[in-house]
């Protein structure tokens, strides 16, 4: 082997040998790096379709921060115990509208007093109570003069006289008042100051500018002023 033996010069078999034995190392060669490609394509797969796994299942299933903490929207605050308490409460019913005939409340009549604008000290005045019904039906009113009175005050808002606190009047009057209907009753005025138990002295009034207010049992009129003078 190592002494070629043959007609040609031994140079010649030496050659042909080493090409034989490049040609060998080639094909060796080429098979390693085509084995090399398939093993790192079969790696470049694999890792592939593993990423491909992990983002799949990263996808179907919520970050961890997510599957501890709840999100906002998936929590529902408790109803406050006033809220509920309003929802069970069943509304209110309006009141029912009066009908006819039934008893004349504050709110169905209306109550003036009318006055002369100015009189003389010491005269004898008669004033009026008017009471009407401003409701649109007929109703029922209690108008007893123990239950009328009129009253004047000062300037200063001091009480100086009462129709009921030395002449009295007892009578018993329920009368129907049709809608819009009106009734006046006359109170005269003696002309001088009167407290409730009509014990003090009385006396004549000094010049100015009074005002005169009327009740209807609970009803209070607007005050009407009166000038003595």
């Amino acid at each position: 082997m190592l002494h070629p033996v043959g007609e040609l010069p031994a140079a010649v078999y030496w050659r042909r040998r080493l090409v034989v034995l490049a040609l060998l190392l080639a094909v060796l060669a080429g098979g390693g790096w085509l084995v090399l490609m398939l093993v790192s394509r079969q790696d470049g797969d694999a890792s592939a379709a593993a990423a491909a796994t992990s983002s799949a299942g990263s996808s179907a299933r919520p970050p961890a921060l997510e599957r501890v903490v709840p999100s906002v929207a998936s929590v529902s605050a408790p109803t406050p115990p006033e809220v509920l308490a309003a929802e069970a409460l069943p509304s209110p019913a309006a009141p029912p509208s009066p009908a006819a005939g039934d008893p004349c409340s504050d709110d169905m009549i209306s109550l003036e007093v009318r006055t002369p604008p100015t009189v003389a000290p010491g005269s004898k005045p008669t004033f009026e109570l008017l009471v009407g019904n401003v409701s649109a039906v007929p109703c029922v009113r209690a108008l007893d003069k123990g239950l009328q009175e009129l009253q004047l005050f000062d300037s200063a808002g001091t009480r100086v006289w009462g129709s009921n606190d030395c002449f009295p009047e007892v009578s018993a009057d329920t009368r129907t008042l049709a809608p819009g209907e009106v009734v006046a009753f006359p109170v005269l005025w003696g002309g001088l100051t009167s407290e409730p138990s009509c014990t003090v002295a009385r006396s004549t009034p000094a010049a100015g500018a009074y005002a005169l207010r009327g009740r209807l049992d609970s009803k209070i009129s607007a005050d009407a002023p009166l000038t003595i003078g």
